[in-house]
């Protein structure tokens, strides 16, 4: 992306950064720097020149607090940063480089963007970097470090009045460890001991008690016989599944390379996705079976507050990772019409343009026009009703601007006609935020003749708030 001259905001400035916000995380310090948030691969400091009064002077942009150096981070709203240089403790810090420049912020009373770490073992650094807003630096001092050399302190205050970064973190890790802290609990669980982890019901809102009565079920019900009989394909590797094996016929059946990588992320968007099935030798540990083991997440059913019920995640999810399938009764997609606009709980595999070449190469590098580009979906022959039964799925409201996408997956049956409908995530999704997907626009997709205004009934106005809302949906 580099090369290709694909980073953005390359022009340093003081203040926030457009397109990013407070709490956004990043898994690499690279991702920071492709987008201009911080332009430092590995120094903690990122500084500019900038003109004061037609004088220029050096200041500070942006710090990452690493937890490499003796920062002081226990205050969600303030932070002791160490400053840099020093041979590793080995001598004294000098007024130089990026000391020069937190001392020149404090002169100035300058803006100053503050990254944050948390620690995360999911990742291979074992860390999260998490953007915390907006703070300045309040006093400066040199002070003995741990090797008895000097060296500079610089304590940074929070602006006030914004969104919650590393203390929202702080907060969800808190309930994680101890789930009966969290306020305003209606139900501890709503799936009644069927999901891997409890599901919790939540509202901070109103007083009411919960959404209309239906059964929790974690796999799909099929209302008409489908082929089950049809065996799903079956590869012959005795331990597990190794990229670009080409004797393993599940690797083949996914194009010639594995979906997944090796931590379980998908790797990019397919028409459908087919996982090892039960007939398969590899063991439980394949990387290519992740949906069929369920989620791995803490989430809560909340109540929005335009919305109805929504759903988010007390754990930070990482750009294709799995999030849950999408149950209910399966039923043939002519009878969607039947169901009348009442009925808020259908899934239907419309159109979401935006989001069909999720992470597709050609795309992100701008080499290919993505609308003449390798094979679209099939059409589904159903749509899945979870009005009467269903799970954290059916809570999952719609967004012009998602962070969440469904993929067809199979692993469990041969019938390409009915696969399972997968959801992942798009790209980072911070704790605590709502998990949206894009309900769709196509309605020629139904097979259903409108041309009396009859399918005027299903289009709904859009309350996502997006920058990019169509102002409808369905």
């Amino acid at each position: 992306m580099t090369n290709s001259e694909l980073r953005i905001n390359m022009n340093k400035k003081l203040g926030p950064v457009p397109g990013v916000e407070v709490g956004d995380m990043f898994y690499f310090r690279f991702e920071m720097c492709l987008i201009g948030l911080h332009s430092q691969i590995m120094a903690g400091i990122d500084t500019m020149t900038a003109k004061f009064d037609n004088e220029n002077d050096v200041v500070a942009v942006c710090i990452v607090s690493a937890g490499v150096y003796d920062n002081e981070d226990d205050d969600v709203d303030a932070i002791v940063y160490s400053g840099q240089g020093g041979s590793a403790g080995k001598d004294d810090q000098k007024l130089e480089r990026g000391n020069l420049a937190l001392e020149r912020s404090l002169h100035r009373g300058t803006e100053i963007r503050v990254v944050r770490s948390a620690k995360d073992f999911t990742c291979q650094n074992g860390k999260i970097y998490i953007y915390d807003g907006i703070y300045k630096v309040h006093e400066s001092w040199v002070d003995k470090g741990k090797a008895g050399f000097n060296v500079f302190k610089f304590k940074l205050l929070r602006e006030a009045g914004q969104p919650e970064g590393i203390a929202m973190w702080r907060k969800t890790q808190k309930w994680i460890d101890n789930p009966s802290s969290r306020g305003s609990v209606i139900i501890p669980d709503i799936s009644s001991g069927s999901e891997n982890i409890p599901v919790c019901l939540v509202n901070d809102v109103d007083y009411e008690k919960g959404p209309s009565h239906f059964t929790y079920v974690t796999k799909v019900k099929y209302l008409s016989p489908i082929n089950l009989i049809k065996p799903l394909h079956k590869c012959m590797c005795q331990n597990v599944c190794l990229p670009g094996d080409k004797n393993c016929l599940c690797a083949q059946q996914n194009g010639g390379d594995l979906p997944y990588s090796s931590n379980g992320l998908l790797v990019s968007r397919r028409p459908l996705i087919y996982e090892c099935s039960g007939s398969c030798p590899c063991s439980v540990n394949c990387r290519n079976r992740v949906t069929q083991k369920g989620g791995k997440l803490k989430f809560e059913v909340f109540k929005t507050k335009d919305r109805g019920w929504g759903l988010r995640s007390w754990h930070p999810i990482r750009a294709g990772t799995f999030i849950c399938e999408y149950t209910g009764e399966v039923m043939d997609k002519f009878r969607v019409y039947d169901y009348g606009e009442e009925n808020e709980y259908i899934f239907q595999a419309l159109t979401d343009g935006n989001t069909l070449k999720w992470n597709y190469i050609p795309q992100l590098l701008e080499e290919l026009d993505v609308s003449q580009s390798s094979e679209a979906p099939k059409p589904l022959p159903f749509a899945i009703n979870a009005k009467n039964m269903g799970n954290i799925a059916r809570f999952m409201n719609h967004s012009c601007s998602p962070n969440v996408f469904w993929q067809p997956v199979q692993h469990d049956h041969g019938d390409e006609g009915y696969p399972h409908i997968m959801f992942f995530a798009i790209k980072h999704i911070p704790p605590m935020t709502e998990l949206t997907y894009d309900y769709g626009l196509s309605k020629g997709d139904l097979g259903i003749d409108y041309s009396n205004g009859a399918g005027s009934r299903w289009t709904k106005k859009c309350l996502c708030g997006s920058s990019k809302c169509r102002g409808f949906f369905g």
